[in-house]
């Protein structure tokens, strides 16, 4: 049997398992996936806000933290990441309003979010520190349903629905599709304890267990990812709230978008890096994490390189036939050309595209927030078929922006 059909078989093989995982959670989960632990204790609360450039937005993003339907936040830091703009200016403002508001000013941008979000954090006095973007903005029930989770000792961060706000551009809408995907599948994963990130938007730790793992890795492009796989290493568990959102905002622009997955990617290798020596070892993080995002990797990279090789033998054989055909008088195409060929191979990938649509119509179903909307078919087929194909062409960049150490956080 030749190589490429085997590597196709395996390609199909994980992806097929993977979805028929998902659905055994999520059909075993059905009827509790939107439960959350009553609020016993009201937990103090700080929250931390890093905050570059923001100026047209992080008026909204306080204003709507104090208007959440909690009684214990005890203060809210702001931290100016050595801003061009007005940043500084309307958080003075809203101080006047809000005492509770205390702003940091760096001179001098620190280059990232995991470095603001650091300094904000020796600041906190709360029991829960929750940080959260400058443009993002949390449900007014939001911390009455997370902070529940943290009655179990074990538990060190929380994270909710994450989605984008008011898409309505079409690629806001491609998006959309995009993080109800990927939350529904973190809930699900949840189950297993085996939650690997939670998301900027929104995330609550707890204090001391930030403090323990010694916070976030200032060097990492996704401290969000590289705090959770320190908790899980250290034995926190990580919960998610179904029932509750945060509304982010979302690149408008393929460059934006662009730079902001390749810093994912970047991220996300740079984790699988420092982590490596807990493959397979006690614990899901070595158990199913690494192996679960080593995976995601490879089959992003295997279906790009079947593509890629499918596409050039088309291309070449075409080229090569028709400049060796024409001169001698030989048909380019021939009756015995017109034919489909029918292989167990064609028929696991169709049903790998079936299961794969009606699982993300299963995620869509249950992703509701005020900015949802009615998803049209094309906007969905442009999603599985276009959009995801981009993401191993990412993936090839972000390896090799990080090898020449050539990449930055914006």
């Amino acid at each position: 049997m030749e190589l490429l059909p085997i590597i196709y078989l395996m390609y199909m093989f994980i992806s097929i398992y993977l979805l028929t995982l998902y659905f055994m959670l999520y059909f075993n989960n059905k009827k509790t996936i939107f439960d959350y632990p009553k609020l016993k204790k009201k937990y103090s609360v700080s929250f931390v806000i890093p905050a570059w450039n923001e100026g047209g937005t992080i008026a909204e993003t306080i204003e709507n933290i104090f208007a959440l339907d909690y009684d214990n936040i005890s203060q809210v830091i702001v931290v100016n990441d050595g801003s061009t703009d007005n940043t500084k200016e309307v958080v003075m403002n809203l101080q006047k309003k809000y005492p509770k508001i205390k702003l940091i000013n760096n001179k001098k941008n620190t280059g990232n979010a995991a470095g603001a979000k650091s300094i904000g954090a020796k600041y906190a006095t709360g029991e829960l520190i929750v940080f959260t973007d400058a443009d993002s903005y949390p449900a007014k029930d939001s911390l009455k349903k997370m902070v529940g989770f943290f009655d179990e000792e074990k538990v060190g961060a929380v994270t909710c629905v994450n989605m984008p706000r008011n898409p309505t551009k079409f690629f806001e809408k491609i998006q959309a599709i995009e993080y109800s995907l990927i939350t529904f599948t973190r809930k699900l994963m949840g189950y297993m304890d085996a939650i690997y990130v939670v998301p900027g938007p929104l995330g609550l730790y707890r204090r001391s267990a930030f403090e323990k793992v010694n916070g976030f890795d200032t060097e990492n492009m996704t401290e969000d990812i590289e705090i959770i796989w320190n908790m899980t290493h250290a034995g926190y568990e990580r919960k998610m709230c179904l029932s509750t959102y945060v509304l982010t905002t979302v690149p408008t622009k393929l460059k934006e978008w662009y730079i902001q997955r390749k810093r994912w990617n970047i991220g996300g290798v740079q984790c699988l890096l420092k982590y490596r020596g807990g493959f397979f070892k006690k614990g899901m993080l070595g158990l199913f994490i690494l192996p679960f995002f080593t995976v995601q990797y490879l089959l992003g990279l295997f279906g790009m390189g079947v593509l890629l090789y499918l596409v050039i033998t088309k291309f070449l054989k075409t080229y090569l036939f028709t400049a060796y055909s024409i001169p001698v008088g030989t048909a380019l195409l021939t009756m015995n050309d017109l034919h489909i060929t029918a292989s167990f191979l064609n028929y696991l990938g169709i049903i790998l595209f079936v299961v794969s649509v009606a699982f993300t119509l299963i995620a869509l179903s249950i992703m509701r927030t005020p900015s949802s909307y009615k998803h049209n078919p094309f906007n969905l087929l442009f999603f599985s078929i276009i959009y995801l194909a981009a993401y191993p062409f990412i993936l090839v960049t972000s390896i090799y922006s990080l090898m020449r150490k050539n990449y930055k956080w914006r």
